[in-house]
């Protein structure tokens, strides 16, 4: 399996989790301590790290520390690079010629 593919696989694990999604959800209104998803989530410290090294590593998230809590955000980069692959996956750039090879 070829490196980009990879890449495009760590995206889409990212949205692959109901856990995840409404993380992303949370972020959506803006930057969050982990403390706060915490309190939003069923979710222990050890589950929340699971889920957001996840999230961080798909670059969908960005993070940052500030003192012994990390903060999380949407990132417009990351969120722009999951549009642009989901777009170009999806959308055909082939031209169909009419052949013979299934007659």
């Amino acid at each position: 399996m070829t490196t980009v593919y990879k890449e495009h696989a760590k995206i889409f694990k990212a949205f692959s989790d109901e856990r995840r999604l409404k993380i992303l959800d949370l972020l959506c209104s803006g930057e969050k301590c982990a403390c706060v998803l915490l309190e939003q989530l069923d979710l222990g410290q050890s589950g929340l790290s699971y889920h957001m090294k996840i999230l961080v590593e798909s670059g969908v998230v960005e993070s940052r520390q500030e003192g012994k809590w990390t903060h999380y955000k949407i990132s417009e980069k990351g969120r722009n690079s999951a549009i642009g692959l989901l777009n170009e996956l999806t959308t055909s750039n082939t031209v169909i010629e009419d052949n013979d090879c299934c007659k």
